[in-house]
């Protein structure tokens, strides 16, 4: 006896052959994530539970998906943004970002030479605390010749701190009772991930979000002179270097949205739909952060980290706290 396929029999034929469980519940967090039924860092934390429990169904995907996810995001956030006001959120990140870059390569050094860790695994965990985490580690690492496994050790050194920040950062700036742009400023400097910046900053206000997005930026741009001196540090040839260039797409978007006429009637629209893409992408990256990626890192590697981590923290704290009003 033959069966008609229907339209209604294909598509339960399709989910009971095709879709698992485990993509339902994936695929139903996505959604979540995009229409921001969950704050920033709840997504992150929904993809964390996803890798440790169920798994991501779509790992190999994960790294370009998020990579582009960023970018695309970021520049979407321009359109709600005003020259004048980014350049003077820049103006005064700049003096924070130079010293900030500084101490924390000469510090990522000497903590290799302490714990003896590898030199480019050391290297690459502080160019991303120091700069723009995962961005810094992948444009630098061509550079220096770094190995698959130093560059996992590294990016898994910065996304699990990432994740510890974008949860801890918003309430301990609510707990010292920080403004809008202290806290902006604050998260630009002293978390690693744009990605987590920005769900940070998203958190704490509007105005935040704004001075962390351009700050971070602009401190992006240092992955530039950093990957052109690495070759000379470690006496490599100089490899293919992977310039930010999504930044000046930023740039261009803030430019459209402060000088065209009638386009602030869209931008609300696209910064919304810019933010989804934001909290999915912090989705996302929760969900590559399995057990695997957790026991690769190493203790002296995410030693190294932490203190990192720890001392631009509190030193950018202090200095914010005491400068910016």
């Amino acid at each position: 006896m033959k069966v008609k396929l229907t339209p209604l029999n294909s598509c339960k034929e399709f989910f009971n052959k095709n879709i698992t469980l485990r993509e339902i519940v994936f695929f139903t967090l996505v959604l979540m994530a995009v229409f921001r039924w969950v704050s920033p860092p709840m997504a992150l934390v929904a993809g964390i539970l996803v890798a440790q429990f169920i798994g991501h169904p779509f790992l190999h995907l994960n790294h370009k998906l998020t990579h582009v996810l960023l970018q695309i995001s970021v520049v979407g956030l321009g359109f709600g943004m005003n020259v004048s006001e980014a350049l003077h959120a820049g103006k005064q990140g700049f003096l924070f970002t130079i010293a900030s870059i500084t101490i924390t390569l000469i510090l990522g050094y000497l903590l290799s030479r302490i714990f003896k860790i590898n030199k480019k695994t050391s290297f690459l965990i502080s160019s991303g605390t120091a700069i723009c985490g995962g961005s810094a580690i992948a444009a630098v690492s061509p550079v220096i010749k770094a190995s698959e496994k130093q560059i996992s050790v590294a990016l898994g050194v910065v996304f699990i701190l990432n994740s510890v920040a974008l949860l801890i950062f918003p309430v301990i700036g609510q707990w010292l009772g920080m403004s809008q742009q202290q806290f902006g400023l604050w998260s630009a400097i002293a978390i690693h991930d744009t990605s987590s910046v920005v769900g940070a900053a998203a958190k704490y206000g509007e105005e935040a979000l704004k001075v962390a997005t351009t700050v971070k930026l602009a401190r992006a741009l240092w992955i530039i002179p950093v990957s052109l001196i690495a070759p000379f540090l470690f006496k490599t040839k100089k490899g293919n270097m992977k310039i930010p260039y999504f930044i000046g797409l930023f740039v261009v978007a803030m430019i459209i949205n402060t000088y065209v006429p009638g386009m602030q009637y869209m931008s609300d629209y696209i910064t919304e739909i810019a933010k989804g893409g934001l909290t999915l992408t912090l989705f996302l990256i929760g969900c590559g952060l399995s057990a695997s990626v957790l026991k690769s890192v190493g203790v002296k590697p995410f030693v190294q980290g932490v203190l990192l981590w720890s001392f631009v923290s509190i030193a950018s704290l202090w200095v914010i706290l005491l400068s910016v009003g």
